[in-house]
């Protein structure tokens, strides 16, 4: 019996590294190629900017209204997981804002480094992950939670960036930046034609998948061209807090609780992607938008997308090897 196992278990190892290399490994390469454009003045700073804000405005709504419009809620709606997930974001940000600015005292990181912990690359990596765990057809879990989710992270992120911008509070600014930015818009249209079960015609819904398909290359590629190895300096700490708490931190505390609360298989597969992925990247365009320290912004994009590689592999494994997933 126990020559019999071995090789099941080699199996299972090779199929876990494999999975974690197939998300992460195309966006890191995209990073690098918007890295190399930047270096060979193909893909210059005021070119990268207004790529950026393009981005922002335009294709990452359009993904984010696409990924919600195409959901199927009503087949795989779990009430109980769904106020499990949105418990979950709202406690990792409230507790942030208590800790963060105990140790972080320049106002433009703050809210960078809280939105940077707390906000996952949900769509991103929750639909290939679940997908190489369980298969295409078993996906809907994932899409049903990025349908709340999502629209969580971004009103959170407007709230703590606004907060923050100018070292004061102004409730008003705060709200006309949650009802009039992009994300949340797209995030609200995709909402409002799903739960009205209203479809788009034909050739409308192919042009929107197409503009949608562009927001992950675009953004990526973006982020590459803005990273400076020479700004690290100075973020050293941040950043190395940063990752941590948003690799290692948060998945070690909440993902034994959800376990514990008796989520299983692709229930914790999706809270996972939740919980371990790396940082949004809408999270760099975000903070460069709204006056936030857009370096250390992309610079947590990229190396959580980065050390998830080991990270998400250890997860996906720990939890495989433990019969959970």
């Amino acid at each position: 019996p126990g020559s019999k196992r071995k090789p099941k278990q080699r199996k299972s190892v090779m199929e876990n590294l494999i999975v974690s290399l197939n998300v992460v490994f195309p966006l890191f390469a995209m990073m690098a190629v918007g890295f190399l454009l930047h270096r060979i003045g193909i893909l210059d700073d005021h070119t990268a900017d207004v790529m950026n804000k393009v981005t922002f405005k335009a294709f990452l709504p359009t993904l984010i209204f696409y990924n919600i419009y195409q959901t199927e809620i009503a087949e795989i709606f779990d009430g109980r997981l769904i106020l499990w997930a949105i418990g979950l974001v709202l406690l990792m940000f409230f507790l942030l804002w208590l800790i963060v600015p105990r140790f972080e005292k320049d106002f433009r990181r703050k809210g960078v480094m809280i939105q940077g912990m707390f906000r996952s690359n949900f769509i991103l990596y929750g639909l290939p992950v679940t997908a190489s765990l369980f298969g295409d057809e078993n996906v809907g879990t994932a899409s049903m939670l990025i349908a709340f989710v999502v629209p969580l992270y971004n009103v959170l992120s407007v709230v703590v960036l606004e907060w923050y911008a100018d070292r004061q509070i102004h409730p008003k600014k705060i709200l006309k930046g949650i009802v009039t930015n992009p994300l949340i818009l797209g995030a609200l249209l995709g909402g409002l034609l799903l739960l009205c079960r209203i479809r788009l015609p034909e050739g409308i819904e192919k042009t929107v998948a197409n503009l949608s398909g562009m927001a992950t290359p675009m953004a990526f590629l973006i982020l590459g061209a803005s990273f400076k190895f020479s700004a690290l300096k100075g973020n050293i700490r941040p950043l190395t807090i940063a990752v941590a708490v948003k690799l290692i931190l948060f998945p070690a505390l909440f993902l034994p609780l959800s376990i514990l609360m008796g989520y299983r298989g692709i229930q914790l597969a999706a809270l996972l992607t939740m919980l371990g992925a790396p940082t949004a990247v809408s999270s760099f365009t975000m903070a460069k938008q709204m006056n936030g320290d857009g370096e250390l912004a992309g610079q947590i994009v990229i190396f959580t997308s980065i050390c998830s590689i080991p990270t998400m592999f250890f997860w996906i494994f720990l939890l495989k090897q433990m019969a959970f997933m």
